[in-house]
């Protein structure tokens, strides 16, 4: 069961097939509904939905995003998901937001206004939904959100309440700048640090 904090504008989300260019161009400045719950051991935390998600209602949806198979290479599912099944993450005790909530095209899309009011909107989910850890993709974003330019990939000194953070790099497959190896390496880093990798 999933937790709708934003209800999507218009009644986009159930798209089963490859999303049409009209299913994406509908699915502009839609919101796309938070997966939370109280107490999870890591709420994953993207830029913003992209046309994809936003017309599937599925986080991390668009073939070639590397989420999904960073997560189970990194051992915090234990198969690889697709995203139609990320209901099941809440019960490995997992979640998924976004810094902004509007679907765009790109990311570059986002005002810096945005960014701010959004990181002001996550702060308050996190004080609500009081997880382990609040992993944020992207850090860009990170650093436009929270104001913060020296912000690394990695734990951060910043927490929200108990909530700890932790930076990961956007999964995005044009985020070149790291192989999906090393991507899964980041993402096995932060589950051994929560404990949510079998071992850890």
């Amino acid at each position: 069961m999933w937790t709708a904090t934003q209800p999507p504008r218009a009644s986009l989300h159930g798209v089963t097939a490859r999303p049409t260019p009209a299913d994406l161009e509908a699915a502009r400045a839609s919101l796309l509904p938070d997966l939370l719950a109280p107490g999870l051991r890591i709420v994953f935390c993207g830029i913003n939905p992209g046309l994809w998600s936003a017309a599937t209602g599925h986080h991390f949806a668009r073939p070639g995003n590397r989420f999904w198979p960073a997560l189970h290479a990194a051992g915090l599912t234990p198969r690889r998901l697709e995203p139609a099944e990320q209901g099941e993450l809440l019960g490995l005790g997992l979640g998924l937001t976004n810094v902004v909530p509007r679907a765009t095209a790109r990311a570059d899309e986002l005002t810096a206004e945005e960014y701010v009011a959004g990181g002001a909107a996550l702060t308050r989910k996190v004080e609500d939904a009081r997880p382990g850890w609040l992993a944020v993709l992207g850090v860009t974003a990170y650093r436009s959100a929270f104001g913060d330019r020296r912000a690394h990939v990695g734990e951060q000194a910043r927490t929200i309440g108990g909530t700890r953070v932790w930076l990961l790099p956007n999964p995005s497959g044009l985020n070149a700048h790291w192989s999906g190896a090393a991507l899964a390496g980041a993402f096995r880093e932060l589950g051994e640090a929560a404990g949510a990798v079998p071992g850890s």
